[in-house]
């Protein structure tokens, strides 16, 4: 009866979650113990040193590790360590089943099938704040693959369909034994598609599609904001002899708008107000982005900087149909400049007949810190 092989990492007197330094570092304290020069005519020391030797053989690798910590001896044809080769059947199932099991979804017809989809395009559209506020439905032009016309899209001559690869029995890709390791890689007969035409297409060279200009009408919703992505499916690349179109992605930027700022579903305006109608209060008109106009009334004693707010009448709020966000209305106090003799005079009129604390109480609260700051300052000195 056959003596059961020994642990590998037992053999070697290390744990199975040991690093590869401390692997290296137990096997050549072993080699130099039981190496033959140093044991001539030992035959245990013969039979040891070979034992931990494939052991270190198979640690020592990544890859084989991963093997013989899942599968254990049975991963290798008869045990051996150097210069093992993994081809063949054993245990009733074959190597190639084990690097299936290990690396699936790394191939087959899903795979090919991926290649032969289109690549997706990327499309930067600006639009104007309007347009966003409104939605648009604007024409684009870019330069795609499309399906050929001569072939239909198959690739090959007069519309014949492509079959499957006989390399590769329309997997995409072959496997080649690689010492210890099965390899897979691209099929070479059918570029990793899968498919394979016998007489190509002369217009599109076998791949059944061409490059032409594309026109197409997409759809920006109303209230779409800046830097959006949207996906128009299927409006990318044809697919390879009829495979899979890519997607279109639009990219959306909005241009500046000489009166309006946007935040959010928010709008903001700068207004300027003249120093009368602030001081007095009154009435003015102001534009709202959906082209129209609405009266602002201006309470008497408005200050530079107060801001009003007109609900609804925002941005159109992105995805919610029939909802707007509300416009803020910053008051730009402007004062006089240019006045004649006779302005001057009433305004130093009224500067004479006003007390600051009533018509100017800000200034005149202001004044008064700064009065008791330097007070306390030349007290302290």
């Amino acid at each position: 009866m056959a003596k059961a092989k020994q642990d590998y990492y037992e053999l070697l007197g290390v744990s199975r979650s040991s690093a590869a330094d401390e692997i290296k570092k137990a096997y050549r304290k072993l080699a130099m113990k039981y190496h033959p020069d140093k044991n001539p005519g030992n035959k245990e020391a013969e039979t040891k040193f070979k034992e931990i030797s494939e052991a270190y053989e198979v640690l020592q690798d990544d890859q084989k590790r991963a093997a013989y910590d899942r599968f254990g001896h049975q991963a290798f044809e008869g045990g051996l360590g150097a210069g093992a080769r993994a081809s063949g059947g054993f245990g009733g199932f074959d190597f190639s089943d084990i690097i299936d099991e290990m690396f699936s979804g790394m191939g087959g017809r899903q795979a090919a099938e991926a290649n032969l989809r289109g690549s997706d395009i990327r499309y930067n559209a600006e639009i104007t704040l309007e347009e966003a506020f409104l939605g648009t439905e604007p024409r684009v032009k870019y330069m795609t693959a499309v399906p050929c016309d001569p072939c239909k899209g198959s690739g090959g001559e007069g519309g014949a369909s492509p079959t499957t690869c006989k390399t590769c029995q329309g997997r995409g890709k072959v496997r080649t034994q690689q010492g210890f390791f099965t390899i897979e890689r691209p099929c070479h007969a059918c570029q990793g598609i899968g498919q394979t035409v016998e007489k190509p297409c002369k217009s599109c060279q076998g791949t059944g599609r061409v490059r032409r200009e594309k026109n197409l009408d997409i759809q920006i919703p109303a209230g779409v904001e800046d830097g959006v992505r949207l996906r128009v499916a299927a409006a990318g690349e044809a697919g390879i002899r009829g495979g899979e179109p890519g997607d279109l992605y639009v990219f959306i930027s909005i241009r500046p708008h000489r009166f309006f700022q946007r935040n959010g579903a928010d709008i903001h305006c700068r207004v300027p107000i003249v120093m009368t109608t602030a001081a007095l209060g009154g009435e003015i008109e102001v534009p709202t982005i959906d082209g129209s106009r609405t009266k602002l009334k201006i309470p008497p004693g408005t200050q530079a900087g107060h801001q009003f707010r007109l609900r609804g009448k925002g941005m159109t709020v992105f995805r919610r149909s029939g909802m707007r966000g509300d416009m803020y209305v910053e008051a730009l106090v402007e004062t006089p400049m240019n006045l004649t003799k006779r302005q001057q005079d009433l305004l130093r009129e009224f500067e004479s007949d006003s007390k600051e604390e009533s018509t100017s109480p800000q200034s005149a609260g202001f004044f008064a810190k700064m009065r008791e700051f330097w007070g306390d300052r030349s007290s302290k000195g």
